[in-house]
């Protein structure tokens, strides 16, 4: 099931993920043993005159290597599908998840099926304010030597990257981000784009951390945001600091060639249409042409020839339809507004100034200054009965990104789930303009407090308060918008990251293929999940189906050949063979499906703890002897 990551893991170096992309991305520099021929490569930069950065800097910290090589790494987990949740009516066709789990996990399977898919992505972090309980808690997967061995480092080194565990140091905070951001990074579209928030404590930090992840091109904006602060200076003689009024967004795209959304701030009262002057002092002769028998001799007028005449011939067949030569700027802005789409309009002013028309708004450019809006969204968990985190974030703060950056389809990513303020916000928005807007949360199952408000009402873990967070916000949505929520996903799946006990690891890896025997242990039934009332081959196929790159909402249909029950993934012509029970007849039914045109196989995924020895041999050989088109097997151990 998972013994090959289990093995690969082993051999991961700190550039493993590097030469991963480099071979996606510049296959001609590895030889065929899969060695990167560094010789060409730094030839061909000579070759094409491309400079290279004599001076900079480099963030360096404990750790920064072994994040390095967290990121190469598979999960070792599996998924573990909510069967309970997953079949009840809101559910069950829904295209939003909820993963609980390491949000590191959740990336690393996230690679496989979503890389390039996420238009955007919003986290809030741990702060590491010293009284916000981050401690570095990612556990160290590799004994003293192979680490010393993989990484070169000394014994004092080793020491030093291991005095982090259950550390709150800035060295800590940023081993901890640094794998989760660089994975991140991936998923995101060619124009897509991650949000981060962040205070005062780890804000300079961070910054640095994403110009050596993102690059220094792909920085955007820091954005404040208003935050609720107490006033205490009264109190006191003198003081140390000022209040914190503000805290921050950073923004970065994953292409430094993404062009951004015009951003608007909402006005409290709609602004009056005006004119404006068509000339500007940007000095282009081919923008000086005639208008109104005027030929600037310098400067320019702000539109080209073509569109000025059109927007000259507009104004005249809005004088007409109005019948009023003479119209008062209220009559033109109401005209203006009942028109199926923008229009030019254009005129020669009182003063025989030839001037074009801005139409009436309710909105004005925005900047980084976010001060109409505050973080905290305590409000809105009390609205729904849910008081139970301290610094929930304001949807409304969410809503916005959400308005700026994505369109009605995009996908969204909040890998800090928290209160899962995100998924609210997607299903607000959606619910307000008919958006099929779609989101993954990941949340750890972090207990609760033990004389916390949570566990007293039965919430054991946060992701609890989570989920349970999107269902009032769903209902609370339905009832505010009985127009639209009908055609809005206001369900969720949910699924489990959860790692093989050491017994499970053990059968795994003491499997001999070459046994002519049926393994005698059941190696399905010890994936199952009880609470959730999930099978092991629930789990098995899960997993397996997210590592082959297949999203959570792939279509699997079940397959019968003779008795035997198979699943099929048909948009890649994919089988899954993981059942125990696979007989002669169940072959002879495969192999006339595939002869007959009824079933398309291009992949066989065999699990094959549930084949014995001659099933497997006897699978193999009528598969590369009896069909026309050859069929890729996969034995997944």
């Amino acid at each position: 099931m998972i013994k090959d990551i289990l093995e690969n893991n082993q051999k991961i170096q700190p550039n493993t993920e590097l030469l991963q992309t480099l071979k996606e991305y510049l296959p001609q520099f590895f030889d065929v043993q899969g060695y990167f021929k560094i010789d060409k490569f730094e030839n061909e930069i000579k070759v094409n005159n491309i400079s290279e950065a004599k001076d900079g800097y480099r963030l360096d910290f404990v750790g920064k290597d072994y994040g390095r090589l967290q990121t190469g790494q598979e999960s070792e987990t599996v998924i573990i599908p909510d069967h309970e949740h997953n079949i009840k009516p809101e559910n069950a066709q829904s295209q939003n998840v909820f993963i609980t789990g390491d949000n590191l996990e959740a990336l690393r399977y996230l690679q496989n099926a979503y890389t390039g898919k996420i238009k955007m992505i919003y986290i809030d972090p741990p702060y590491n304010t010293g009284s916000d309980g981050f401690v570095y808690n990612d556990k160290f997967e590799f004994d003293d030597e192979k680490l010393k061995n993989i990484l070169g480092y000394s014994d004092s080194e080793i020491d030093r990257l291991k005095n982090i565990q259950g550390k709150s140091s800035h060295s800590a905070w940023l081993t901890f981000m640094y794998p989760r951001l660089k994975l991140a990074q991936r998923l995101l579209t060619d124009d897509g784009v991650i949000f981060v928030s962040i205070d005062d404590n780890e804000q300079a930090n961070l910054k640095l951390l994403m110009d050596d992840i993102f690059g220094e091109g792909n920085f955007r904006n820091s954005i404040s945001v208003k935050r609720g602060t107490k006033s205490v200076q009264a109190q006191f003689e003198n003081i140390d600091k000022l209040g914190i009024a503000y805290e921050y967004i950073l923004l970065y795209s994953k292409n430094p060639n993404t062009r951004l959304n015009h951003f608007y701030f909402d006005l409290e009262e709609k602004k009056a249409g005006a004119w404006n002057n068509h000339w500007r002092g940007t000095d282009r002769p081919t923008m000086r042409y005639e208008l109104f028998g005027i030929i600037p001799e310098t400067g320019q007028w702000r539109w080209a020839k073509e569109r000025s005449l059109k927007a000259i011939e507009n104004y005249k067949n809005m004088l007409v339809e109005l019948k009023n030569n003479n119209p008062t700027q209220e009559e033109i802005d109401n005209w203006y507004f009942n028109q199926s789409e923008e229009v030019d309009l254009l005129r020669l002013s009182n003063n025989n100034k030839p001037e074009h028309y801005i139409s009436s708004t309710d909105k004005k450019f925005g900047n980084n200054l976010w001060a109409d809006l505050q973080v905290n969204g305590t409000y809105e968990l009390e609205s729904i009965e849910l008081s139970l985190f301290d610094n929930p974030k304001n949807s409304l703060l969410i809503e916005r990104m959400l308005k700026w950056i994505t369109d009605k389809n995009s996908l969204i990513l909040d890998f800090f789930a928290g209160s899962s303020t995100t998924a609210h916000a997607v299903m607000q928005l959606n619910a307000e303009d008919g958006g099929r807007r779609k989101y993954i949360m990941v949340q750890l199952d972090e207990p609760t407090n033990h004389e916390s408000e949570a566990r007293k009402a039965g919430y054991n873990t946060i992701d609890e308060i989570s989920r349970e967070r999107i269902k009032r916000a769903a209902a609370k949505i339905k009832l505010e918008n009985p127009l639209f929520a009908g055609s809005v996903d206001l369900g969720f799946k949910h699924y489990r990251l959860i790692e093989p006990e050491a017994k499970t690891i053990d059968k795994i890896l003491d499997f001999d293929p070459s046994n002519h025997q049926l393994f005698e242990k059941d190696m399905i039934s010890i994936f199952a999940y009880q609470p959730t009332q999930t099978s092991g081959l629930e789990t098995v196929l899960q997993t397996w189906l997210i590592r082959d790159g297949f999203p959570f909402d792939a279509q699997v249909q079940e397959i019968k050949l003779a008795v035997y029950h198979a699943h099929y993934v048909a948009e890649s012509a994919t089988l899954y063979l993981i059942q125990t029970g696979f007989t002669h007849e169940a072959l002879k039914d495969l192999l006339n499906k595939i002869g007959n045109h009824e079933l398309i196989v291009n992949t066989l995924v065999i699990y094959p703890y549930s084949f014995a020895f001659e099933q497997m041999r006897e699978l193999k050989y009528n598969l590369k002897t009896n069909v026309e088109v050859p069929i890729t097997i996969i034995e997944r151990y």
